[in-house]
């Protein structure tokens, strides 16, 4: 027998998960994805890739604010409810919605809600499994198959795979090696589900972490952080927020770096540029030295430091320092 698989989605990682499905025959009566959101330099309300993924195949899709029946929304929350009833689905797979899923949506599918998680719980429990884990300094991550329960990501696991981190993995990079893994392991949770083979595993108690929500507050560099630390931020933090720092007024993103042997005393204080070659800025921080080889002012464009240095003026001597209210 085919399963019946709705789905709840909402971003890229999400859809590739949705295509996967699709790709492997499976029937998605109904597709949940959050509603239209402002997005681009002119804001403009835009379709999630989820939503535009299931309109092109012509998939049923409803996109409530909220699920709770006794939240702000209850009519939307209600008619999500009927349409997920009417769906008759064995099964609700979710990567990524952004809404809470209340107990009446883990229980009225069958077989109840699969969670497809970027990390290998329960390390990196949370909304940033894939920042946190280049953040952290971590060697490999993964994806879970999770059965879904009330708790944060605390469900039994079904399935996983893992993934080396790569030396110079941005999030960019990673999120789509791991939206690909996903995809390809929620379609091998549900040929073991049909045949009754998933086995549920309970989370160890021990190697539990969170991965909290990035806040735009986070990505101003602080140069008195160790070299390696504030380039492992530079990648989580790309492409979004950008790690930033300041020289005066003006803002600086930061998109490349590396980190290079400290040559010694003397010391000078951190956020000061050492040296300026055709390779990039040398700076100094808490602990050894950061090398500076993709920037971006504001309103301009990601450059290599070549080129970037020659359109804006950095000096060995110049300290940078954290964004302030006051810059533009």
């Amino acid at each position: 027998m085919n399963l019946r698989v709705a789905f709840a989605g909402t971003p890229a990682f999400a859809s590739a998960a949705l295509q996967a499905l699709l790709d492997a025959g499976l029937a998605v009566p109904l597709v949940l994805t959050q509603p239209d959101r402002p997005a681009g330099r002119g804001m403009k309300r835009q379709a999630s890739p989820v939503k535009q993924l299931a309109l092109a195949h012509g998939l049923p899709l409803a996109q409530p604010r909220s699920l709770r029946l006794d939240g702000r929304y209850p009519e939307e929350a209600q008619a999500a409810r009927v349409a997920l009833q009417a769906a008759d689905a064995d099964v609700l797979v979710v990567a990524a919605y952004g809404l809470i899923l209340p107990r009446w949506a883990l229980e009225l599918p069958r077989l109840g809600a699969l969670n497809i998680h970027a990390s290998l719980l329960p390390r990196w429990r949370g909304a940033a499994p894939i920042q946190r884990a280049i953040e952290a300094g971590d060697a490999e991550t993964g994806v879970t198959i999770m059965q879904m329960g009330e708790g944060l990501d605390t469900g039994d696991m079904l399935l996983a795979a893992r993934l080396p981190i790569a030396a110079d993995a941005t999030s960019d990079s990673l999120h789509d090696q791991l939206a690909t893994l996903g995809a390809r392991l929620i379609v091998e949770a549900l040929q073991l589900a049909r045949q009754g083979r998933l086995e549920p595993v309970p989370q160890p108690q021990q190697g539990v972490s969170y991965a909290h929500k990035i806040e735009k507050a986070e990505a101003v560099v602080d140069w008195c952080q160790p070299a390696e630390l504030i380039e492992r931020r530079v990648r989580a933090f790309d492409p979004f927020p950008g790690a930033s720092t300041a020289l005066g007024p003006a803002v600086i993103k930061l998109w490349g770096a590396r980190v290079e042997p400290d040559d010694g005393p003397p010391r000078v204080p951190a956020g000061t540029v050492l040296a300026i070659d055709e390779g990039g800025v040398r700076v100094a921080c808490g602990a050894g030295v950061l090398r500076l080889t993709e920037l971006q002012r504001a309103g301009g464009k990601r450059l290599p430091a070549r080129d970037f240095l020659a359109g804006f003026a950095i000096a060995p001597g110049d300290r940078l320092g954290p964004v302030t209210e006051a810059a533009p």
